[in-house]
């Protein structure tokens, strides 16, 4: 079963990935994600830029809106996403507790929905 782990980090955190800590900080997540490439189940992955980066987009009255950076005023930003094939959420938790942020910050485990019949792949 395929199930997405994402990571959300606090500011602080996030402020790691380019200050006097960043070796400590991505030594913690290349370990992380080495560990999961070695194990087989990694189907998709990436890192995102900070929240300042994003735009938002919704549509009000046909016409669109955009918006720079994050909507919703958070606590946590998510930092990135891994997408695993593994045999239970018990397994994915397993996984999700070994992440970096897991201690400072949180990872939301969730199963993949799956394609609907006929889609294509």
């Amino acid at each position: 079963m395929d199930y997405m782990l994402m990571f959300f980090e606090t500011p602080d955190e996030l402020a790691k990935r380019d200050n006097a800590e960043a070796p400590a900080y991505w030594a913690g997540w290349m370990a992380y994600v080495g560990a999961l490439h070695e194990s087989g189940i990694v189907k998709s992955a990436a890192g995102l830029q900070p929240p300042s980066m994003a735009t938002t987009l919704s549509l009000v009255g046909g016409q669109r809106q955009v918006q720079d950076g994050p909507f919703a005023e958070t606590k946590e930003s998510l930092g990135g996403f891994f997408v695993i094939d593994v045999p239970s959420l018990d397994a994915a938790l397993d996984w999700a507790a070994r992440a970096p942020c897991a201690s400072n910050g949180r990872v939301e485990v969730r199963p993949v929905l799956p394609p609907p019949p006929g889609a294509p792949t």
